[in-house]
């Protein structure tokens, strides 16, 4: 999509990132594209995880099944990993989203659990020496608390579609009559210090409760923002 704002953002926000360290590896079968991975040191990765010494997996896609594309290109970030001398690789999944990997294809190449949070997000690790473990913050209650009045929508650019995620969440208050505040997360250390969720660079508070982290249709959003609304 490069002529929607949000791939132009993203595209701006990748550029700005490629001295942090992040590595975007990209697949293509011809002219298509057909997967890709896209990792970073843990020390700048843009998600809410303390992994220093580590490569940190931020998004993973394989548009190929049953060709072990998957595979192919978590193993080329580990040994990206081994070249570099990290301690190992960490991933953050879910289970209940497509905005974040599932926990099955890293289980299924090495990787374990080692810590949890809210909503169902794990994480998972691949070690190379005994370094400790990658692990979560433990203040996610307060961190929700601090969006206990109104309508927040905390976004950045990581994501190509988190532009159209937060023009859905803006029509669906519009119609509903709720103001809403857009606070646009520009940098790693205002991700870490504001965000609800181990995801990180998208989410969506209503009252003190989370209502999504994840791209949802205007109906759908306005639903949700009703149910909390009463």
């Amino acid at each position: 999509m490069p002529k929607t704002a949000g791939y132009r953002n993203q595209a701006e926000w990748a550029a700005g990132q490629l001295k942090e360290g992040l590595q975007y590896v990209l697949v293509k079968e011809g002219a298509k594209s057909v997967g890709f991975i896209e990792y970073m040191p843990g020390e700048q990765a843009w998600r809410v995880l303390h992994a220093e010494g580590y490569l940190v997996i931020q998004c993973l896609w394989a548009g190929l099944t049953g060709q072990g594309l998957g595979s192919a290109l978590i193993d080329r970030c580990i040994q990206d990993a081994r070249v570099q001398g990290k301690h190992g690789v960490a991933v953050i999944t879910n289970a209940d989203t497509s905005w974040a990997p599932g926990p099955e294809i890293f289980s299924r190449n090495g990787f374990v659990a080692v810590d949890a949070a809210p909503y169902g997000f794990e994480l998972y690790t691949y070690q190379l020496d005994n370094a400790p473990a990658p692990y979560f913050p433990r203040d996610w209650d307060a961190r929700l608390a601090r969006y206990d009045d109104g309508l927040t929508i905390l976004r950045s650019d990581q994501c190509p579609y988190i532009e159209v995620a937060t023009a859905n969440v803006l029509e669906a208050a519009a119609a509903l009559n709720i103001k809403a505040e857009v606070i646009h997360m520009d940098s790693r250390e205002k991700m870490m210090e504001l965000s609800p969720t181990p995801y990180g660079v998208f989410n969506v508070i209503y009252n003190g409760e989370l209502i999504s982290y994840h791209r949802l249709t205007p109906r759908s959003f306005a639903q949700k923002l009703r149910s909390v609304k009463g």
